[in-house]
C-alpha cells in the first residue's frame, strides 16, 4: 500500500488527529441524547393532540388555526417543572435560568404578532408551559468536548465536532387557551442535543437552556401561523427580534419579566463551553418601566 505524502506532511502531533477526524465526524453525526415525550397532566386536554411525528425533535401538536386570528392580547404563565423533571435539577437557580430562557423567547418571537402584557392580566390568550423532563448534560465530558473543538479548531479547518457522549435533553408541554379557558393550541414535544448543533457548555443544563429556545420557537411559529409547523424555518428574523437576541429592549415591557438576552457576549461564551449563568442577565419586573 502506498503511503499519503499529503498526511504524513502533518507535524508528527496532528498526524493522530488527521487519522482520527473522519471517525469523530462520523460519530458526531450519529451523536444525539434521545428523550421521549412525556405527558405529566398539565394540559387542560390531551384528546386533541395529533399523532407523535418526528426523530430528532418530537412533538404531538393542536391548533385552532380560526380561533387564534381573532386574538389580539397573550400573556405568558412563568414556566413551571414537573416533580419529575424538578428533582434531575440540582439548583433551584437553575431551573429559573431554563424556564426564563423559554419564557423570554416565547415572549420575543410572539411579539411579531401580539401583544404580550404581563402575566395576570386580561387577554385573549393565556399560555401555560410545564417542563415535564430534563437529561442534565454532563459537565465533565462538555468540557472534554469544549477543549477538543476549540483546539483543532485552531490546527484544522474545521474543528472536531462535540463528542457524542453526556448530551443533555428537554421535554416541555405547553397550551394556550383563551379567555374563557378553552384550549385553542397545545404542544408535548422533546428534543436531544446533538454533536453538530448544539455547542457543549459546562453546565448541568447547559443543553435544556439552549433546547428551551428550540421549544419556544417551535410553538411561537404554531402560534403566529396558525398552523403546524412544517419543515426548517428559512424567513429572516424580523427587526424587534434581532434588538431582542441582541440584549436589547424588547418589544413590550411583559418580556422584560423574563429577563434580556446575553447578545454577542452569550454566543461568545458558548463557543467557548462557558455555563450559560456566566451571562444570563437577571429578569427585570415588567412594572420598573
Amino acid at each position: 500500500m502506498r503511503s499519503n505524502p499529503f498526511l504524513f506532511s502533518f507535524p508528527p502531533a496532528l498526524r493522530g488527529l488527521s487519522l482520527a477526524l473522519p471517525l469523530t465526524l462520523a460519530m458526531a453525526a450519529a451523536g444525539c441524547s434521545s428523550v421521549p415525550l412525556k405527558e405529566v397532566g398539565t394540559l387542560s386536554s390531551y384528546g386533541n393532540l395529533g399523532a407523535p411525528k418526528g426523530k430528532l425533535q418530537k412533538s404531538r401538536v393542536y391548533v385552532d388555526g380560526r380561533r387564534l386570528i381573532t386574538a389580539k392580547t397573550v400573556n405568558i404563565v412563568p414556566t413551571t417543572f414537573a416533580f419529575s423533571a424538578a428533582t434531575r435539577v440540582k439548583s433551584d437557580a437553575d431551573r429559573v435560568m431554563v424556564a426564563n430562557a423559554l419564557d423570554r423567547a416565547l415572549c420575543v418571537s410572539l411579539s411579531d404578532k401580539y401583544q404580550l402584557v404581563s402575566s395576570g392580566q386580561p387577554a385573549d390568550l393565556t399560555i401555560r408551559s410545564v417542563v415535564t423532563d430534563i437529561v442534565p448534560t454532563n459537565k465533565t465530558m462538555a468540557g472534554v468536548s469544549t477543549i477538543v473543538t476549540v483546539g483543532t479548531g485552531f490546527v484544522l479547518p474545521v474543528g472536531v465536532p462535540r463528542l457524542p457522549v453526556g448530551l443533555g435533553g428537554l421535554a416541555v408541554e405547553a397550551e394556550a387557551v383563551d379567555s374563557g379557558g378553552v384550549q385553542r393550541a397545545a404542544i408535548v414535544w422533546s428534543r436531544g442535543a446533538n454533536s453538530l448543533q448544539n455547542n457543549p457548555r459546562v453546565s448541568e443544563v447547559g443543553d435544556a437552556y439552549d433546547l428551551a429556545s428550540k421549544f419556544s420557537g417551535e410553538f411561537s411559529r404554531i402560534l403566529i401561523k396558525g398552523r403546524e409547523a412544517k419543515g426548517l424555518d428559512i424567513s429572516l428574523p424580523s427587526g424587534q427580534r434581532m434588538k431582542s437576541w441582541l440584549g436589547g429592549k424588547p418589544k413590550y415591557a411583559a418580556c422584560d419579566a423574563f429577563g434580556r438576552s446575553p447578545g454577542l457576549m452569550g454566543a461568545v461564551a458558548a463557543k467557548y463551553g462557558a455555563p450559560p449563568q456566566w451571562t444570563e442577565k437577571k429578569p427585570k419586573p415588567a412594572a420598573s418601566y
